[in-house]
């Protein structure tokens, strides 16, 4: 993150971006005497997206800069204090609060499945109900929209895609966050600059149908971008006529550049019509004029269906730009993750503890664990393993254990022959315990993980489902405390 974002978060301060209820169960802790109850909480979603068959975790690294500077200011304190809801005993414990929270978590950039822990978090009830709120809204938005743009850039096949969805956003954070986790997914670049700067990402953009209207003339238009940017020429041909005027005065333009020296990649955008024929006729224009190899990118509300379907018809498209659909997420706007308590210390150690529903699905994994992956042969990912955190994990291989819905029921995993845990302690006591990746070392992180995910979990429509199971002692723990929650 950068410093002047840094300053930002130090002047003004998170520490209200909260849920009141968070505040009124802080404060009901308190006069309980029950405010320093050691206990876990896990962070986790219920599901994937419709069709999906992963998901990149994302938003990590935004919410530990969150909680190294968690501090409440003194406006803070005057605010809460001007509700007239809260007494002077706890807005005061409020005001010398700081961070002493262990946090263990995947690391961003990583696939993750329904139901993993992907961050485990042990301190007071006081601290881990107050970090609820802000860890949810971080990381269920950013792993959303880095999915979602994962999704694109599989059905783009190698083309780059821009993101340029920063006017149809959720207002500026919503544009910032979602430039950054567009990006983790794979995005090429992004038109946010801010985003740019704050996190080092590529950004990249042309010009817009004011450019050429302003003109007298398309082609001057045309000229005058050329002569300003020769070396980084992408022209919009579609603000009169495609095929009659566009394309025909772009072909004048890159002609010109060549005459001059300038041997610049032809390159077009459209952004209206027929997608599919514009694209093959300026092709064969630009092919017909000499102009081979054009660089032509296509916008216009485009999703991952979208592009698929068009490059399955022969478009001769070779770079994408997607909006709204990308950084709103339209199809899905908003990912079920979900942060529930596991466990509370008691004299004798970590009790689990463990959420029961009329619906299995939602009954919860009680318990600390740690998330284990298992590879084949061919070093794809096979499977992933829930274990209790006490619990010993072969690192050789695995066999079988239980089905996380029907913990009596066994399941196993095909050829898993080295395992990999996956959580690693990220901040304790108030700091962070690793380095912060770049978010060009996390986009990486997702771009090797992807390209080792076996083809049948990342197909568009129908993916195979990932397995993700129980080890034996975690199965018997969830099928035992089931049966004793069931009769309470």
């Amino acid at each position: 993150m950068s410093t002047d974002l840094q300053a930002w978060i130090r002047r003004e301060g998170l520490a209200l971006l909260t849920d009141f209820y968070e505040l009124t169960m802080m404060a009901g802790y308190l006069r309980e005497g029950r405010a320093n109850q050691q206990v876990c909480f896990q962070y986790f979603f219920r599901s994937l997206p419709p069709h999906g068959g992963f998901a990149i975790a994302a938003g990590l690294e935004p919410f530990l800069d969150y909680l190294q500077r968690l501090r409440f200011h003194p406006d803070d304190i005057d605010y809460l204090h001007s509700l007239a809801f809260f007494d002077e005993s706890f807005l005061g414990y409020l005001s010398s609060f700081q961070p002493r929270c262990i946090v263990q978590a995947i690391p961003e950039g990583t696939l993750v499945f329904p139901h993993e822990p992907i961050l485990q978090l042990s301190g007071s009830i006081f601290e881990l109900q107050l970090l609820e709120t802000a860890l949810l809204n971080m990381l269920n938005f950013q792993t959303l929209i880095a999915t979602k743009a994962a999704r694109v850039c599989l059905a783009a096949n190698g083309d780059p895609v821009m993101e340029f969805g920063l006017r149809r956003a959720h207002g500026p954070d919503g544009g910032l966050s979602g430039s950054r986790a567009a990006y983790i997914g794979g995005c090429a670049s992004t038109s946010n600059v801010l985003a740019g700067k704050v996190y080092d990402l590529p950004v990249s953009g042309t010009h817009a149908h004011s450019w050429v209207m302003s003109f007298p003339s398309e082609l001057e238009a045309f000229r005058a971008y050329a002569r300003n940017y020769p070396d980084h020429c992408v022209l919009l041909v579609d603000t009169y006529d495609t095929i009659s005027s566009g394309v025909p005065n772009a072909i004048t333009v890159f002609q010109e550049l060549r005459a001059q020296g300038i041997n610049t990649r032809p390159a077009i955008r459209l952004d209206s019509g027929d997608l599919l024929t514009l694209s093959k006729t300026a092709f064969q224009m630009m092919a017909d004029a000499g102009l081979y190899d054009p660089l032509i990118v296509a916008s216009n509300d485009l999703d991952e269906n979208l592009i698929a379907e068009l490059k399955n018809q022969g478009a001769k498209i070779n770079a994408w730009g997607v909006g709204t659909h990308l950084i709103t997420s339209r199809d899905c706007p908003s990912l079920n993750g979900v942060y529930k308590l596991v466990a509370v210390r008691e004299k004798n150690g970590w009790a689990p503890r463990m959420k029961i529903s009329s619906n299995l699905e939602k009954a919860t994994d009680p318990g600390r664990k740690r998330l284990v992956r298992y590879y084949g042969e061919d070093d794809q990912p096979v499977g992933d393993v829930i274990y209790r955190e006490d619990e010993p994990w072969s690192k050789e291989g695995f066999s079988s254990g239980r089905q996380r819905t029907h913990p009596d029921l066994t399941e196993k995993l095909a050829e898993a022959r080295r395992g990999v845990e996956l959580m690693q302690k990220v901040f304790e006591n108030g700091k962070r315990c690793v380095a912060a990746p770049t978010a060009r070392e996390i986009r990486q992180r997702a771009q090797d993980q992807i390209a080792a995910l076996p083809e049948g979990f990342k197909r568009l429509r129908d993916p195979e489902v990932y397995p993700v199971i129980l080890s034996e002692q975690m199965g018997q723990l969830k099928e035992d405390m089931l049966e004793k929650l069931s009769y309470t």
